[in-house]
């Protein structure tokens, strides 16, 4: 089984990052965060990727090309131009790295990718969230709803402290970061079948659009509660808190040794 990434966009909410960058380029720990949604794949032992690329597609293009560069130790002999692998560190993946282009919108990069897959169930997520989503629960849960799509659902923590007063403005409880207005959102991680190509038609069609939209309406999308860890990277304060957490060694999404 094959995991599709969107890594086309041009990630302006980071712009302090991204003038330079790609979004799914940015790091976490030294590491882009593209790396560590491929691991937390990787983990569920799905090693075939297939990354929809766009703005600065090349330096995605670049870090994979130079891969053992970015994970080993090496020795470059410059007289013959020959490399020597030292302690190789690289991981089992097999990679195919699509320009989707510059504009394209999420679900035009999908729809290009088509040939790509052929006729097997896909996974998909977006190149900038990163979780202990159970990959393998999200696939079975899916086969058992025999559905065209099934989307990561999460309801996530609100950002302010909540208070309860009484009738004289005395604090009566406090909770630090309540579950947000009850919500469920997209989170990305999807599992699809092939018959999904089908709702996407030209590159100005958002995923999160008619596609969706479409599937709800005919019965043929289902969720994944995931009640774990799950954290878009859409600012530098989040880039900040992620970061941290790895360094910390509290990272929750890291899933592997």
């Amino acid at each position: 089984m094959k995991a599709v990434i969107l890594a086309g966009g041009l990630g302006t909410r980071l712009s302090e990052a991204t003038h330079l960058i790609p979004k799914p380029m940015v790091e976490i720990g030294g590491k882009p965060i593209l790396w560590h949604i491929m691991k937390t794949y990787s983990h569920y032992g799905i090693n075939e990727f297939v990354i929809c690329l766009g703005y600065k597609s090349y330096i995605i293009k670049e870090w994979f090309a130079n891969y053992f560069l970015h994970s080993s130790d090496v020795t470059i002999d410059l007289w013959d131009n020959s490399i020597e692998i030292h302690d190789n560190h690289s991981d089992h993946w097999k990679v195919t790295l699509i320009d989707t282009g510059l504009h394209t919108m999420t679900a035009g990069r999908v729809k290009k990718i088509q040939k790509y897959i052929g006729e097997e169930t896909f996974l998909l997520t977006y190149g900038d969230g990163v979780g202990d989503i159970d990959i393998h629960k999200s696939i079975e849960h899916h086969r058992k709803s025999r559905r065209y799509l099934t989307v990561t659902a999460y309801k996530p923590q609100g950002k302010f402290g909540s208070l309860e007063m009484d009738e004289k403005g005395n604090v009566t409880s406090f909770t630090e970061k309540p579950k947000g207005d009850g919500m469920w959102i997209n989170a990305g991680y999807f599992v699809c079948e092939p018959e999904f190509f089908d709702y996407l038609d030209g590159d100005n069609m958002m995923l999160e659009k008619k596609p969706l939209e479409t599937l709800a309406k005919e019965n043929q999308m289902t969720s994944y509660i995931h009640d774990g860890f799950w954290k878009p990277m859409d600012t530098l304060k989040d880039n900040n808190e992620l970061n941290d957490m790895w360094n910390s060694g509290n990272a929750p999404w890291k899933l592997w040794d």
